[in-house]
């Protein structure tokens, strides 16, 4: 039978009640109401593991305006009967999320935060009109309401989820459980466009307000990448605790463990699938639990019941534009470059991280850095039980977690290097190609290898990418890997205005003292194949280059062929 799996829905609700496959992840309340009395709970982790839905699974469990119990039946919570009559849909609950406060500059990202806040309200119009609430509080509530017309102030903004959990309480006789989902997604976007004084100044005020002394608050679950107390967000709250990756409290609450994994392929009947989804997307170790990403592995799921001869593939990479890795890439010195070449290389390496990061200093050092991608999830925890010696302490072993987060890397490099290459000095290197000089073009490409960052298996690929993005964007017109002759040539460059044309053939050597040996074995190629017959008539002259790599390290030998 095929399942109907939940790709891109977030809403606890809409799941459950339309019959989508749902991993229980129910268990998370009466973790957060049994084994921690915190007024405040924060809970860290990367994007895409779950946190939106485990955040709508609250809010349908508490919120007083439900009826829930069809919902959890069958759940593991729902055998917690206690916990149940006391808790469910008892309490005036207020979820908001911050996913979507995004802009290029503060107005923008003002705009679209009034208008969240606008939303909340109108999702709880009945306090409007409410005869128990403040007549005060309800007019502040119309102008935060109105998106057109209302004229909230600055203050008002800022204090508006405090105003409305005063207004909640006083309608439903209760404190109020508040949910806020990625809290840090406006300074993220604040960060990368210039204006994150501004964005924390209101979150700020909207945190100090709605957490610190709030008398209407009965609890609050927070969600985000980040742990941003340095910026004084969480000062002062009351009972605060945090929840990171690195800790073991909660972590098999966000990601899917190996058994949940392996129901689902069972559910599924896709158990022959288990090894590519283990190489693709698992390697997660937050704490003490082992997880994979569910994002990845429910759309995995979903395209093999599509396609059973569908082949994974890197789904965050279609979600994201990964700046992250590319910021970090274009801040790359010689220590962090051989540190992501041992990663790339399946290697670990050892750094400290910090975990109390803010956004507007991830490029300040390099620790920050490497913290950076390890709690977004691009790097994980090498257990210490898998080490041959002790770490130093507050250290950790990092590597890269999986096949889909590797390639993540590679293509960000790719591109990093091909945009790269449009400014570096090639003029050396051009001139050697048009005269022919083999010992210029020698010299000069294994310059600029030096300036790459190698991928972790030196595959032809990466050269074959190399050489073509040497040429591209430099007035030449660049062809890969398309027919000439008898075959097909890794790159072929045209000059028409010069009316030449220089064809390369590209092996990689397993040893640098093979270089020789592979290099003429392409020039071998191009002669077999016959790469230049079809450029004869069309170019005065046709320079055949056959050019071996190992590593980062290269010789080319040059056949010329005059029409």
């Amino acid at each position: 039978m095929r399942l109907k799996i939940p790709v891109g829905i977030s809403d606890f609700e809409e799941i459950r009640q339309n019959g989508y496959y749902y991993v229980d992840k129910s268990a998370l309340i009466s973790e957060l109401l049994t084994t921690s009395c915190a007024k405040v709970t924060l809970i860290t982790r990367p994007r895409r593991f779950g946190k939106t839905l485990g955040m709508s699974m609250l809010a349908d469990f508490f919120d007083i305006r439900r009826d829930s119990r069809a919902r959890f039946d069958g759940l593991e919570i729902s055998g917690h009967k206690t916990l149940c009559s006391e808790w469910m849909n008892q309490y005036p609950t207020l979820f908001l999320s911050f996913k979507d406060v995004d802009g290029l500059n503060f107005p923008s990202a003002w705009g679209m935060l009034r208008n969240r806040i606008a939303r909340l309200c109108n999702e709880h119009s009945y306090l409007a009109s409410s005869d128990k609430v403040n007549d005060n509080d309800r007019k502040v509530f119309f102008q935060l309401a109105d998106p057109v017309d209302g004229k909230p102030t600055d203050d008002m903004i800022k204090t508006s989820i405090a105003l409305i959990m005063h207004m909640m309480q006083a309608h439903y006789g209760k404190p109020v459980i508040l949910l806020l989902d990625e809290y840090d997604v406006p300074l993220a976007k604040a960060g990368s466009n210039g204006y994150y004084a501004q964005m924390l100044e209101v979150l700020r005020a909207m945190m100090s307000t709605a957490l610190k002394d709030n008398s209407s608050l009965c609890f609050a679950v927070i969600t985000g990448c980040l742990k941003i107390a340095k910026e004084s967000i969480f000062t002062g709250t009351n009972n605060f605790v945090s929840d990171t990756i690195s800790g073991s409290r909660l972590n098999e609450y966000f990601g899917f463990t190996q058994q949940e994994v392996e129901n689902l392929l069972a559910a599924a009947r896709l158990e022959a699938h288990a090894d590519e989804i283990r190489t693709w997307y698992d390697g997660y170790h937050f704490g003490d639990a082992d997880v994979y990403c569910p994002w990845d592995v429910l759309n995995y799921v979903y395209d093999l019941q599509s396609d059973p001869k569908a082949r994974p593939c890197g789904y965050w990479k279609n979600t994201s534009d990964n700046a992250i890795i590319r910021s970090f890439i274009d801040s790359a010195g010689s220590s962090i470059t051989m540190k992501l070449e041992t990663l790339l290389a399946g290697g670990t390496i050892i750094q400290k991280i910090e975990e109390e990061l803010t956004y507007d200093c991830l490029n300040a050092s390099e620790d920050n850095l490497w913290s950076i991608l390890y709690l977004t999830g691009y790097l994980t925890r090498v257990r210490e039980s898998e080490l041959s010696s002790s770490l130093p302490e507050d250290t950790f072993a990092l590597t890269i977690p999986n096949r889909e987060i590797r390639d993540i890397f590679e293509t960000t490099i790719l591109k990093w290097f091909r945009d790269s290459a449009k400014t570096w000095d090639r003029q050396a290197l051009f001139g050697g190609v048009w005269s022919g000089d083999s010992e210029v073009i020698t010299r000069e490409m294994n310059r600029l290898l030096r300036r790459t960052i190698s991928y972790h298996d030196y595959r032809e690929d990466f050269y074959h990418a190399f050489l073509a993005g040497i040429f591209t964007g430099a007035g030449y017109m660049v062809e890969s890997n398309r027919e000439h002759g008898e075959g097909r040539s890794d790159i072929v460059v045209n000059d028409p205005a010069n009316g030449q044309a220089a064809v390369f053939e590209a092996k990689y050597s397993r040893t640098l003292e093979e270089l020789t040996e592979s290099c003429q074995k392409a020039l071998q190629q191009i002669d077999d194949r016959k790469y230049a017959e079809n450029l004869r008539d069309s170019c005065d002259q046709v320079l055949c280059y056959g050019i071996a790599f190992y590593k980062k390290r290269c010789v080319v030998m040059r056949k010329k062929i005059s029409s």
